[in-house]
């Protein structure tokens, strides 16, 4: 048992790993839902809120909203990720779950501009709900993450943590589920009335649920055992994660090596490929034709996340974050020019644009499943949340969740459909090289171990641990503490 009468990871049954699997994983797949679905209703929407020149307009107005929320992550992950390494992991990542649910659910009542007889009002409002968002979802991966890590064995964490990367693709699915039902029996003309609400107010049911698993929880037994001992006594958290110089190091390389392009690949395969598809498929008659040949590769390819997590505890996480990486930088443009070549008015074949899209997120999988369990290991266990987040957020927030409003801007500036993909290409190529070169590998690290400058402590006499033989890591990588 820890010091706290919780029991320790070694003590956990399958059955109890798996109820803190889904507890850690709903907050996730909400924020992934949330993203998606106010992402993917950008066309049916974004003209009731924002009144642009041109259709085009308010859609990139639309997108640019949903931007916003993606830039203040990282701030997120600052205040909650010193919140989670001060106060508590459990408690941290209820307080997010109730902040992301919460803006989620009145983004479905928020009346529109006419509604509100014109004024620009509303849409301010959604502006500031996707800032207060992204500041919640900015706590919440880290929390989710390091709370799953912390309770499973080091040789399964690749595994387990791989279900919250699978959270993604599960929102990306459910959204797409929610839309094609409310679309489906409100029709066109009443779902884009009043439909299109009904996906953002069901996520109360979510959040509930959510938040009732996670009251129920415990709190980590490792940040409790560490909170015991006293690890970050006289020290301050947001300077051992920024300053110290092995901390700063990982917590650069972790972003350009691995996340910056990770964070990428996966809106570029799934979220701007979505709109990319949508644009071939304009007619309102096919509206559910754009989600339903993304809906089905995806869930064909989720099995992909668990399996990659598994693979990576036996064969290590650089193997399939470069592969992922390289092959999306590589292959990417030449299957976006093979969905345009057998889209709608050409040689038609919903099921080669459908293999496509699968091959993409495929791609995503293989990058995104094991960095949960790679970012958790590279940090000790008192300053885990705080300095996993802000890179984590600065590459997904940051440089993907731009990907779809540049990606729009550079299309429509260019002429060129395909213009958006060189932004992607570049990150993923040069996290690729990054991570081929400079990225240690990481798994079998005992993270309970892991001390502020990289090596191990030594583990109390009464503790059982059991110390993984890459501890030589840090002076192999010529970074001094």
């Amino acid at each position: 048992m820890g010091k706290d009468g919780n029991p320790k990871y070694s003590e956990l049954t399958p059955a109890d790993l798996r109820k803190i699997v889904i507890a850690a994983c709903c907050g996730t797949l909400i924020e992934w839902y949330d993203f998606f679905v106010f992402g993917s209703l950008s066309a049916t929407v974004s003209g009731q809120f924002y009144s642009a020149s041109t259709p085009t307009g308010s859609q990139i107005a639309w997108l640019a909203a949903n931007a916003v929320g993606f830039i203040f992550r990282p701030f997120g992950s600052l205040v909650f990720g010193y919140i989670g390494d001060a106060i508590g992991r459990k408690f941290t990542f209820t307080l997010t779950l109730l902040l992301m649910g919460t803006c989620t659910f009145l983004c479905g009542v928020l009346p529109t501009s006419e509604q509100a007889g014109g004024s620009s009002g509303p849409g301010v409002v959604l502006i500031i709900l996707r800032i207060i968002q992204g500041l919640a979802v900015g706590g919440e991966y880290g929390g989710a993450a390091t709370y799953i890590a912390e309770h499973c064995p080091h040789a399964e964490r690749g595994f387990w943590t791989s279900f919250l990367q699978l959270q993604a693709t599960a929102g990306f699915v459910l959204s797409l589920i929610m839309i094609t039902i409310f679309h489906a029996v409100c029709g066109a003309d009443d779902f884009t009335r009043f439909g299109w609400r009904f996906p953002f107010i069901m996520s109360i049911f979510l959040v509930g649920f959510s938040l009732y698993l996670r009251m129920h929880m415990k709190e980590s037994p490792m940040f409790a055992e560490s909170k015991a001992k006293g690890r970050m006594k006289g020290k301050n958290i947001l300077v051992e994660s920024f300053t110290k110089p092995y901390n700063l190091y990982y917590v650069c390389l972790s972003l350009f090596g691995a996340t910056m392009g990770q964070g990428c690949a996966f809106y570029t395969n799934q979220f701007y490929l979505l709109t990319f598809v949508q644009d071939k498929i304009p007619a309102k008659k096919e509206f559910n034709t754009g989600y339903l040949l993304l809906l089905i590769p995806a869930l064909l390819a989720m099995p992909f996340y668990p399996l990659v997590g598994h693979l990576s505890d036996r064969f290590g996480r650089k193997p399939f974050m470069v592969a992922g990486l390289a092959l999306t930088a590589i292959l990417v443009y030449p299957m976006w020019m093979g969905i345009t070549a057998y889209g709608p008015g050409n040689n038609y074949s919903p099921a080669l644009i459908g293999f496509i899209a699968w091959l993409g997120i495929v791609f995503v999988a293989m990058c995104y499943g094991p960095i949960a369990a790679f970012m958790v290991e590279l940090f000790p266990t008192p300053i885990r949340y705080t300095s996993m987040s802000f890179p984590y957020h600065i590459g997904n927030g940051i440089f993907g969740g731009l990907v779809p409003v540049l990606g729009k801007i550079a299309a429509t500036n260019t002429g060129n459909p395909y213009g958006g993909l060189y932004f992607p290409i570049a990150c993923c190529a040069v996290s690729a090289i990054l991570c081929l070169f400079l990225v240690p590998e990481t798994s079998g690290r005992d993270i309970e171990l892991l001390s502020f400058n990289g090596e191990y402590d030594q583990p109390d006499s009464k503790d059982v641990a059991e110390v993984a033989p890459d501890n030589a890591f840090l002076a192999a990588d010529g970074v001094s503490a």
